[in-house]
């Protein structure tokens, strides 16, 4: 017995049961100890390892309880579906009467005359249309609606998975679902004119695969005052079966076998007028009306009294009130029983309840008067060319009463006086002005408000800067931007539903051959990646995207050493929608590994080049230096007039080489491989590596250095012009010596002399001191002399005495 998937097939499917119809016998194989696969190919379910599945958690809980709780359930839940009914009758009466002025009809009137003007004002249907055409344009691209966002760290292998699930996505979307676009357009449509629009996501098992088709917001019901649809306490899904699908899914089990009798025609005034409008009529449907309720509740029988409201999901035919199905609404892993999504609901304009206000709730009065006035003016013009009036009683026409055609002259029989004696027009005036410059001030605020009027670029400068005209762009196109943005998160929200359901269901292989990486890892590129919207929710038309781009390539003219070029122009490509951008701009990223002469040939004709970590980085190096040499290459470079531009790249491309050496040389002299080049390091290992490089970083730089005097020391040797200008340096050298000896000596005898010299002065010192030391001594003598002479002389008288 196969395992229900969830719900996703209650909807519109049966339960996978119908694989194990009694007239297909099925056989289970074992493909390994988490795969149970049908030998029809049909379902393929994983199983969640360690854990056992209850094969009564999926079982339709109606046939556990007896009628009188059923009646008292089904009883119940109507009366609940009702006063949601009831809750947004004010939504539900504007959307109605903004049908009758749609205008996608010709009214026949007989008032105030026979084929009096009928049409209405083109206004809200333009802006339905419109909406639908731009937003169908940015949501669903001819390449497909999805692309991919790496979760987590971006690895090699994640690129090559994002890759693959960005094109098994949209090859889903656009080649198995084929409902897919169509469902998608009726949704666009749909929420421009009522402001919402549901889709239901599910697998369903009829066709093997998952669906996501489209439902009108009058057969979806919701409390009024709801939030959200996720966290709404009911979501009442209106479905319509024959009887005939009725009764295949009672005799599978997946509804109760009892008897509704005949359908009940049951349409809402939404649907009527909706015929109506597109030009037919209901007629008795013989379809059952279902009321697919998915309610928190606790159900008398299956919960205690005490227990907390759980999610179900609960069928009843509305006419007869009959309980079809009860089933519970979460993963029967899910400890906290969370309600599983089936709905996605798109929003034009969030409105003051659950419902979202659209273009007939925003402008559906502006189209109402707009069609008045026309009719007016049209109706003004007819009486004014053909009027009407009185005549005689006798006055006869011969003939008939039809008008008289160009060049035609009837007879008339004139009772008396002349013919407009007895004729009176009536006093019509001709289209008032006033009422055409009242509808076109009408039509101009019904199209500004309604976001679909144009900006005149004639009224603008040539000359204008992008600036400016980026800001008129987003002044004008912003109340349609925030619309894109909620779609754009609405999709999201789908992607997310459709993902799952594709992931829990995928082979573990492609169907083709991916252009990234083997075709066996399907389920596994499911959990590495998100999928996400291919629109810009920021960017809401290509004329916006344009402008923007053409902003940057302004900034990027002032100042290009600091812009990626290449990559820019490739932007501005894609968002052209111009196919194989990537030929047209490759750039460095999209280059493979080459050996060296390839890459000097890309460079000659200017194709981009790119160095690898894991090359012969010196191997790389001495071919691209010796390419530059020769003199061949220098001849014929040097007659391109990109000669600059060439030469630049093949030295950029050189120094890539040059920077994957030195970072090998490095972790020569760590003993250790380095990160891979922009990898994210936590904070304290980007620390401790930087240190330790640093210090690496001096012993490579003492190292080159020392190399480099050693090279330069060996090449100067070997030169003749440095041998003779070494001889001459020694014959300088043995002058300045010879030079150097002679004042040597020179000085030497000049000290001798000043020895001398000294010696010459210290001896007529000694001789000055003697001199002086005699002539003192003399003085003194004479001195003592005279003494001697004087008391002598003084003696004498005495002695004669």
């Amino acid at each position: 017995m196969a395992i229900e998937k969830g719900l996703y097939a209650a909807p519109m499917g049966m339960d996978e049961e119908m694989m194990d119809a009694p007239e297909a016998e099925l056989e289970i194989e074992i493909v390994n100890p988490d795969m149970v696969t049908l030998d029809d190919g049909s379902v393929e379910i994983t199983l969640i390892p360690g854990k056992e599945i209850d094969d009564e958690f999926n079982a339709n809980l109606a046939d556990e309880m007896d009628e009188g709780e059923l009646e008292e359930l089904a009883s119940e839940l109507l009366g609940l579906v009702d006063a949601d009914v009831n809750s947004r009758k004010d939504w539900a009466d504007t959307y109605v009467k903004g049908l009758d002025v749609l205008g996608f009809k010709y009214e026949e009137r007989t008032e105030p005359w026979q084929d009096a003007c009928g049409v209405y004002s083109t206004v809200l249907a333009e802006a339905a249309i419109r909406f639908q055409a731009e937003a169908m344009s940015e949501t669903f691209p001819a390449a497909g609606p999805v692309k991919t966002q790496i979760i987590g760290k971006i690895t090699k292998e994640k690129e090559e998975a994002a890759s693959r699930v960005q094109v098994d996505m949209n090859y889903q979307l656009t080649d198995r679902m084929i409902e897919y676009r169509p469902e998608h357009e009726r949704a666009l449509y749909s929420l421009g004119l009522a402001g919402s629009a549901f889709k239901k996501v599910y697998f369903d098992p009829n066709l093997g695969r998952q669906v996501s088709i489209y439902i009108p917001a009058e057969d979806v019901i919701v409390p009024y005052g709801a939030s959200h649809i996720e966290s709404a306490e009911r979501v009442t899904h209106i479905m319509r079966k024959t009887k005939n699908e009725i009764k295949k899914l009672q005799a599978n089990g997946f509804y109760r076998d009892v008897d509704l009798g005949e359908p009940v025609t049951f349409h809402t005034d939404i649907e009527e007028r909706k015929a109506e409008e597109g030009g037919f009529t209901l007629s008795e449907d013989n379809r059952y009306a279902l009321c697919e309720i998915h309610i928190d509740t606790v159900i008398d029988g299956i919960d205690d009294e005490d227990d907390l409201a759980k999610p179900y999901v609960i069928t009843i035919d509305r006419s007869s009130s009959t309980v079809l199905a009860i089933r519970r609404n979460w993963n029967p892993e899910d400890e906290l029983r969370l309600k599983r999504q089936h709905f996605v609901h798109y929003v034009y304009v969030p409105g003051f309840g659950f419902y979202g206000m659209g273009l007939i709730h925003i402008i559906g009065g502006y189209a109402r008067a707009g069609t008045s006035i026309i009719r007016q003016l049209v109706d003004a013009g007819t009486l004014s060319n053909l009027p009407g009036g009185l005549k005689s009683r006798g006055l006869r026409v011969k003939g008939d009463d039809t008008p008289i055609a160009p060049g035609e002259f009837r007879d008339v029989d004139v009772p008396s006086g002349s013919i407009k004696d007895n004729i009176m027009t009536m006093p019509y005036k001709e289209p008032s002005q006033v009422l055409l410059a009242l509808l076109n001030q009408i039509t101009t605020e019904g199209r500004r408000l309604g976001a679909i009027s144009d900006m005149n670029i004639s009224d603008m400068s040539a000359n204008a800067p992008v600036g400016t005209t980026l800001a008129l762009l987003e002044r004008t196109l912003k109340p349609m931007a925030a619309v894109q943005s909620r779609v754009h998160y609405a999709m999201k929200q789908e992607f997310k539903l459709l993902k799952n359901i594709i992931a829990d269901y995928a082979p573990t292989e492609y169907n083709y051959q991916p252009e990234k990486g083997e075709p066996r890892a399907r389920q596994q590129d499911y959990e590495l990646v998100e999928v996400i919207p291919v629109s810009d929710p920021n960017s809401s038309t290509m004329a916006q995207r344009v402008v923007q781009y053409q902003a940057v390539l302004q900034m990027a003219q002032q100042a290009p050493q600091i812009y990626d070029l290449p990559q820019l122009h490739r932007q501005m490509i894609e968002v052209l929608g111009v196919k194989n951008a990537d030929k047209l701009v490759p750039t460095t990223e999209d280059q493979k590994p080459r050996d060296p002469v390839s890459e000097n040939m890309a460079i000659l004709v200017g194709k981009p080049v790119k160095a690898f970590i894991y090359q012969d980085q010196d191997a790389h190096i001495a071919t691209h230096q010796a390419f530059m040499q020769d003199p061949m290459i220098a001849q014929t470079i040097g007659q391109n007039p990109m000669a600059q531009q060439l030469m630049a790249s093949l030295q950029a491309h050189i120094a890539e080489h040059l920077a994957f050496k030195y970072r090998k040389q490095i972790e020569e002299r760590l003993g250790a491989p380095l990160p891979m080049p922009d990898e994210e390091l936590p904070e304290e290992i980007e620390i401790q590596l930087a240190r330790l490089v640093a210090d690496a970083g001096k012993q490579l730089t003492q190292i080159h250095q020392q190399e480099a005097a050693q090279q330069q020391a060996q090449q100067q040797q070997q030169d003749p012009l440095f041998q003779l200008q070494q001889a001459e340096v020694q014959i300088k050298q043995s002058d300045v010596q010879r030079k150097a000896q002679k004042d040597q000596a020179d000085v030497q005898l000049a000290q001798q002399r000043l020895e001398l010299e000294k010696v010459k002065v210290a001896v007529e010192a000694e001789k000055e001191k003697t001199r002086v030391s005699s002539q003192q001594t003399q003085a003194e003598n004479r001195t003592k002399m005279e003494l001697m002479k004087t008391v002598m002389a003084q003696n004498k008288p005495k002695s004669g005495v």
